[in-house]
């Protein structure tokens, strides 16, 4: 099987790599001015680079479209025409709504459409990593050499029969995962401080959200806001999360000590019962990974991202641990901590005694509510480039830290994610 891939940027990179490895003949093509880097890279194990997506789609069985969800009608519309009959063609977006609508908007009916999403960042090969695959229009022949391919690369798959299906978990897994994080970013960001410098973000929670909130900002703002915005699922459940974080704040703020936790002691019995086989996130190794040589004594920390994130599981009636068939690092962490508070009585009783009566965290909280607010807004406003210029003004303040984050960010990835 020939496979094309029309864009060759990280994840296009990845698994051109992947491909070529595993004994695939690959070409591929992207923008002219990368055409030199891209040879010098990916030439010397056996990836032709072609001049562009109608060369690429006429010699390719498997044609994959791997560029920006906001640019993929323009590539689609210009190489089309040249797709060989009855080849399989893919999508590498993390939204497959817009996708689907422009496969069927642009290829010809002789076209297996079968599409695929890796839920994992360029920084990870794809062996061992979850992948979704998703049959829309194929033949159980076409479909057999999708599964093979992926087999073969050693991607850990999870296959779907529906695409909606498919964004509704992106919407919990990644979309609002991402808010969170990225609120924390911003809060830290607007106070003008690095978190790993405060006492109130020591220790094994909060090494876990700070690595994975910088990891998230070390990446490219286009797929976070494609994520959020694309997503018609996802505004509901940004919304949702918006709305409990308010209305926490609020409790908490009122200093409603017996409201907050009713509240929040029914949302752990929804989304924590002990039917559910627990992540259980290891301490020590939370622990070891204090970023940038943070030590000291911890401080307690009234955790409103992860209180709001099982509030908005509870009313959105969503079982994440359902969820857990896409899921990504940064949302298996999530769940992992969220886990490890609301399972932790001690913890939990610590948290909410916090965030009602100590007034040294008021201003982080009302930061983080604050940034909550802004990210919201932008997603439910449909606004792409503000989302990307939000995006980009954060990542900056953290610029001389991210590739560091990375590397640690991984490691701590491996070890916690480890069965």
């Amino acid at each position: 099987m020939n496979i094309g891939i029309i864009g060759l940027g990280d994840m296009g990179k990845v698994y051109a790599r992947a491909f070529a490895k595993a004994g695939y003949s690959v070409c591929g093509c992207d923008l002219p001015q990368n055409r030199e880097v891209l040879e010098a890279d990916l030439n010397p194990i056996g990836v032709k680079l072609m001049d562009d997506g109608k060369q690429v789609a006429r010699v390719s069985d498997l044609l994959i479209y791997s560029v920006e969800a906001e640019l993929m009608e323009q590539v689609i519309a210009q190489s089309c025409d040249a797709i060989k009959y009855g080849a399989i063609v893919a999508g590498q977006t993390s939204v497959k709504h817009p996708e689907i609508e422009l496969f069927d908007k642009y290829l010809p009916a002789d076209v297996q459409i079968i599409t695929f999403h890796a839920m994992h960042g360029g920084g990870f090969e794809p062996a061992g990593q979850k992948l979704i695959l998703i049959r829309y229009r194929a033949t159980d022949d076409a479909y057999q050499r999708m599964l093979d391919l992926f087999v073969a690369i050693g991607s850990d798959l999870v296959e779907l029969a529906d695409y909606h299906e498919h964004d509704q978990i992106v919407a919990d897994t990644q979309a609002v995962t991402h808010v969170g994080f990225e609120s924390m970013g911003t809060a830290w960001a607007a106070s003008g401080f690095f978190p790993w410098e405060n006492a109130s973000y020591l220790g094994g929670i909060d090494n876990v959200k700070i690595l994975i909130t910088l990891r998230i900002f070390s990446y490219k703002a286009h797929v976070y806001a494609g994520l959020a915005i694309l997503n018609p699922y996802a505004r509901q459940q940004v919304r949702r999360y918006a709305q409990s974080e308010s209305e926490l704040f609020k409790l908490m703020i009122q200093e409603d000590e017996a409201t907050l936790r009713e509240r929040l002691y029914k949302a752990r019995d929804f989304v924590f019962h002990e039917s559910r086989k627990p992540i259980m996130l290891n301490d020590a190794v939370m622990d070891e990974f204090a970023f940038h040589g943070n030590q000291g004594e911890r401080k307690p920390n009234s955790h409103l991202s992860v209180l709001s994130m099982v509030d908005a599981w509870y009313h959105l009636g969503v079982n994440p641990y359902d969820n857990l068939i896409g899921q990504t690092p940064p949302f298996r962490l999530r769940l992992g901590i969220a886990e490890y508070l609301f399972k932790n009585d001690d913890l939990l009783e610590e948290s909410i005694q916090t965030a009602l009566y100590d007034k040294s965290i008021r201003g982080d909280d009302l930061e983080f509510h604050s940034a909550v607010r802004e990210w919201a807004s932008i997603i439910n406003y449909g606004d792409i480039e503000g989302y990307k210029k939000h995006f980009n003004q954060v990542q900056s303040f953290f610029s001389d830290r991210l590739a560091e984050a990375q590397k640690q960010s991984a490691d701590m990835i491996r070890r916690l994610m480890k069965p």
